[in-house]
């Protein structure tokens, strides 16, 4: 099976996917370390360099190349699902589950206020004001593709522990309807 981790930068999909990954005994895929790995260069470097839509693009190539995977925990970046057809892509790949780490806009900002300037598309904005209506924005934008996820999990107010086990409760009532249907 392979388990993707999808939701807005700052949701916590690399963290939980870590330690999803070892509860299950999978493997972990980080998507924008791969992405960084293959392209010899940072994210931010990529869009700094060669701009967001050549990004897309690669975006969609990595995707193709990890998408049947087995035995692994892939955590997405936060926009890869919202461009081209890699929602339908990653909802169509065999024997997957893919869950939506739902967090709000308040944690949001908090956790990416400090770390903006490592994030290329917030790094502009100098104010928690104008990183809240950012990612609002972005979150009404992209929600239509988030919430094409079968499964999904309220992320505010957890840790990541408690986080990772709701996902494994949920993946566990999933098998459990797949093998009495």
């Amino acid at each position: 099976m392979i388990v993707f981790l999808i939701g807005y930068m700052g949701s916590g999909k690399s963290l939980v996917g870590g330690q999803l990954a070892k509860i299950l005994n999978y493997n972990f895929c980080d998507f924008d370390a791969y992405i960084e790995h293959k392209e010899n260069a940072s994210i931010q470097e990529i869009f700094n360099n060669k701009g967001e839509i050549y990004f897309r693009k690669a975006e969609k190539l990595y995707l193709e190349e990890i998408i049947n995977l087995n035995n692994t925990v892939i955590s997405l970046g936060g926009g890869t699902p919202c461009f081209g057809n890699n929602m339908a892509m990653i909802l169509e790949a065999k024997n997957s589950a893919t869950v939506y780490l739902k967090t709000g806009i308040p944690i949001l900002v908090e956790r990416l206020f400090k770390e903006r300037s490592k994030r290329p598309l917030i790094a502009h904005l100098e104010s928690k004001d104008e990183l809240s209506r950012y990612i609002g924005k972005h979150l009404f934008e992209r929600s239509f593709f988030y919430e094409q996820a079968p499964l999904s999990v309220k992320t505010d107010n957890r840790s990541a522990n408690e986080i990772t086990k709701a996902i494994v409760l949920q993946l566990g009532e999933m098998s459990f309807k797949l093998r009495s249907s």
